[in-house]
């Protein structure tokens, strides 16, 4: 902890508690904001779409969205009960549960996808205050492997907002690599020459420089700003629940994918943001607050929410793990919500200036995993569970097809969620493999 913590000063970004100016503290804040923002909408986006919703229903969840996203952040900042882990972890809309949310929602339509969410999201929470009882399970060597896969499995995400999102007519094009290479230099050249705590804050030149280039290109679309009002409330049940056992099992058991993802998301940010090991009480109050703030979305048509691995990336980076400096931007995602108009123009922000900033951060999170791997020990039995979870996870995905003769149950959880692989092998694999497998 920094010594002046009781005084405000900038240098206490570095500590978890201390006072940091709020002037100071905002442009840290706004960074982590406009590094899960496209990340954040970007879910709720694609299954609208795959659900057949209109663009003012559509409109209606993102503002939810941002919200529920910024209220979440603020619970695992200052924990209510055991609910949240007093770490500077980011909440936003899961991708986990996008391919799964697809399939139910075009099966049965989007009150299904709500019911489930209600349901799964309570089960998460109830779990995560047990967690005590089957933590054990998940192993250092278990978590670190898992982090590890969760920046393998966004690689892919960052490389497909580099070209500019790849359901756009344009993707790969010559604006986008441009866009993608400026941001990108931005950030490097930020990061060698700035001094001091402006480091930090690369990503945010980045994008800034990014966002004036795009906008010098005449690539920045602003239709979306027409027709916004000012200032708007969230609505409460927008949508009619429905309860399908099929949709409930399916998402429960993404849950658990989910929220090993947080468990590996809690440990990386206390390794690389706090250099320490994560503590029972700070994975418990992680989980609880994943579970219980996706069945609160779940009220406001929302899609679940879990711990963002961009920004536990960022934290990764730039070492900035403030409370107070993260809650402000909990505080802006908030006044977002309330604000459809800054909602709308933060959607503004081309995906090809996004994706120079992110594929930097996401190889920072494999990393993070490596180094967890690495400080686990290289015995004979963390190797193996390391390289089979990983070369059946990464590897059994890039072929879907592979799984097609399971159910189709089964295929919408596993096929193309390297996350759930790896951990399922890992868990397995750790519980099988002999305690000391090393010749003697």
């Amino acid at each position: 902890m920094s010594s002046n913590s009781g005084t405000a000063s900038v240098e206490n970004i570095y500590s978890l508690d201390g006072k940091v100016p709020l002037l100071k503290a905002v442009p840290f804040g706004l960074q982590h904001i406009l590094a899960m923002f496209v990340a954040n909408i970007a879910p709720i986006l694609i299954v609208a779409g795959a659900c057949g919703m209109d663009a003012k229903n559509t409109a209606m969840i993102i503002q939810s969205a941002m919200m529920i996203a910024g209220v979440g952040t603020l619970i695992q900042l200052f924990p209510v009960w055991r609910i949240g882990s007093r770490l500077p972890i980011v909440m936003g809309i899961s991708f986990t549960f996008v391919s799964i949310a697809c399939v139910i929602g075009a099966k049965y339509g989007y009150g299904a996808i709500m019911g489930a969410v209600l349901i799964g999201g309570i089960i998460e929470g109830i779990l995560g205050l047990l967690s005590k009882f089957w933590i054990k399970l998940v192993t250092p060597i278990v978590a670190a492997t898992v982090v590890t896969a969760i920046g393998f499995s966004l690689l892919e995400v960052g490389a497909d907002s580099f070209g500019g999102g790849s359901s756009n007519a344009d993707f790969g094009s010559a604006t986008n690599w441009i866009l993608g290479m400026v941001t990108l230099l931005s950030c490097i050249l930020f990061n060698i020459l700035a001094k001091s705590y402006f480091k930090q804050l690369s990503v945010l030149f980045g994008l800034v420089v990014g966002y004036i280039v795009a906008l010098c290109m005449g690539v920045v679309d602003f239709s979306a700003l027409q027709d916004t009002s000012v200032i708007a409330l969230p609505h409460l049940m927008p949508f009619r629940m429905e309860f399908h056992p099929e949709a409930i099992v399916a998402f429960v058991l993404i849950f658990l994918v989910s929220a090993t993802e947080t468990i590996g998301d809690t440990s990386a940010l206390a390794s690389s943001g706090l250099g320490r090991d994560v503590t029972e009480k700070e994975t418990a109050g992680s989980l609880a607050c994943d579970g219980f703030v996706s069945a609160l979305s779940s009220l406001f048509g929302c899609m679940p929410i879990t711990s963002f691995s961009q920004n536990v990336g960022l934290v990764a980076m730039t070492k900035v793990v403030n409370r107070f400096v993260i809650a402000t931007g909990a505080v802006i995602m908030i006044l977002a919500g309330i604000f459809p108009v800054v909602g709308a123009l933060l959607a503004t922000l081309p995906s090809a200036v996004l994706g120079g900033c992110t594929i930097m951060m996401f190889g920072t999170i494999v990393i993070s995993g490596l180094q967890m791997i690495g400080k686990c020990g290289f015995t004979q039995r963390n190797i193996t569970i390391s390289a089979l979870s990983l070369s059946i996870g990464l590897g059994f995905t890039q072929v879907p097809a592979i799984f097609d003769i399971f159910p189709s149950i089964i295929r919408s959880v596993f096929a193309e969620n390297c996350v759930a692989v790896v951990f399922l092998t890992a868990i397995i694999l750790n519980l099988v493999l002999p305690k000391n497998m090393d010749v003697e």
